[in-house]
């Protein structure tokens, strides 16, 4: 049987790559249909990659810290009795590009991938044995030479160029998007920069030091002497020493770009109200006393009221597109979730046809998912209005920013006890605050200000409004 060579798949929601963050096998191990092979981390979440063929892994096409296209082969695997596996020549042809060197055409005859794909790789993709998309690989022609392989021997008489020097006529080599990516976002070009790796490889430290202004230590050398001039750590602009640089990418960079986009594109205004949340805070106690295995957080009985107020103003629910105002038949309700790796926003899908019960069910199972950086695509990227519980972070306020393209946010404030007026007398009650921020574009003062009201009455009356719900 022929090798078969997996490609990336498309990981849904636009994404045209992943990094590689850890693998799960080696070469020469024994995989079978659907075993995880590989961690990779998206704009989106961090997911296991399983394999769509069961053999021999034959070959991991990257290294921990690369990022892999779309389309690229991830892992080869042979069935038993398969060919042995290419040589390592051909094995960085697959995995070094020419920088800026137009992709050679296909050869025909190519292993694709093959069929037999289980089809049931990850939600949101198939396999090639299912619908999803292969590119086909070049395999170098006998008797040429491939990028990465040992550089011939010199003439008689001719020094041998220096390590980590390009040869002449030849455009520099890269290991993967990521290298030429740092060096277009820092203004470098790659032909510039003199590769420490073999045969004149660019690496990530070599971009990262032309960024810094200092050569990079060759691999498994001393480190190359200073350039004179401004110290290497030091910043140019403050003058102080420069602690630690850390790329912008994976969802941090996602973070930062929606919020960007957020800020530029949508006009947004805010509107806040005090509510005495006794009530809520003693239904709850209460249900909590005669079944404390199954009452809901008080984060689900407000998304419950948020959903009843969605109801009665769906402008709130909705988003601008191409010049149009769309609103939605339902609600895919999302909520802000810290965790190790920034802040998430799953969303919890059909929340509008869930009871409290049901929504404290999701939002402590998609937290924990999103935690544990299991979160789909989908997951993080579906929601059409969003909840956020940053009281839970001891502050009482916040002028949140709306989660791009949405059209509004609901924060929510700590409760705590506070002096309260109830019936012309001054009483300490549980209060909180709630603060709205809204697309201004979409809706005008009168709607969000109704909205807002509407779910602070029912947190002050809860009883009043869970009867009709």
């Amino acid at each position: 049987m022929s090798r078969q060579v997996f490609m990336l798949p498309d990981l849904g929601e636009g994404l045209t790559g992943a990094e590689l963050v850890n693998w799960l096998v080696n070469v020469g191990d024994q995989v079978r249909v659907d075993q995880p092979v590989a961690e990779v981390e998206t704009a989106k979440s961090l997911v296991e990659v399983p394999s769509p063929y069961a053999g021999t892994v034959a070959m991991l096409h990257g290294a921990a810290g690369d990022v892999i296209d779309v389309g690229k082969p991830l892992i080869s695997v042979d069935a038993a009795g398969a060919p042995a596996a290419e040589t390592p020549a051909a094995e960085a042809y697959r995995t070094e590009e020419r920088a800026g060197a137009k992709p050679p055409a296909a050869e025909a005859g190519e292993p694709d991938g093959g069929s037999g794909g289980s089809g049931n790789v990850l939600i949101g993709y198939g396999t090639p044995g299912g619908h999803g998309s292969a590119r086909r690989t070049r395999r170098p022609k006998a008797g040429g030479s491939a990028p990465g392989a040992a550089a011939p021997a010199p003439a008689a008489g001719l020094p041998a160029p220096a390590a980590g020097t390009p040869r002449p006529g030849r455009a520099p080599l890269v290991v993967s998007p990521l290298v030429r990516k740092l060096a277009r976002e820092g203004g470098l070009r790659i032909e510039q920069i003199a590769g420490t790796g073999p045969d004149g490889l660019v690496l990530r430290r070599d971009v990262e030091a032309a960024l810094a202004g200092t050569p990079a230590a060759p691999a498994g050398g001393a480190a190359a002497a200073p350039a004179p001039g401004p110290a290497a750590g030091t910043d140019s602009r403050t003058g102080l020493g420069i602690a630690d640089r850390t790329p912008l990418r994976g969802v941090r960079k996602a973070v930062a770009e929606a919020m960007s986009r957020s800020r530029t594109e949508i006009p947004e205004a805010t509107v806040w109200v005090d509510v005495d949340a006794t009530a809520l805070v003693e239904l709850r106690q209460s249900l909590k006393e005669r079944d404390p295995e199954n009452t809901p957080g008080l984060l689900a009985f407000i998304a419950r009221f948020v959903l009843a107020g969605l109801a009665r103003f769906p402008e709130l629910n909705s988003r601008i597109e191409d010049g149009q105002i769309i609103r939605f038949d339902g609600v895919n309700l999302g909520f802000a979730a810290q965790t190790d790796r920034g802040l998430l926003v799953p969303s919890i899908r059909g929340a509008h046809g869930l009871s409290a019960r049901g929504l404290d069910a999701e939002i402590r199972r998609l937290t924990a998912v999103a935690r544990a950086g299991k979160a789909s695509p989908a997951e993080l990227t579906s929601g059409t209005f969003t909840l956020n519980n940053y009281g839970v972070f001891g502050v009482d306020g916040s002028a949140a920013i709306i989660n791009y393209p949405e059209a509004a946010i609901l924060g929510v404030g700590r409760i705590v006890d506070r002096p309260w007026v109830v019936d012309g007398q001054l009483a300490v009650r549980k209060v909180t605050e709630l603060v709205l921020v809204f697309d201004h574009r979409i809706c005008d003062g009168g709607t969000a200000g109704g909205f807002l009201r509407y779910v602070a009455d029912a947190i002050e009356n809860p009883a009043a409004v869970l009867a009709d719900l």
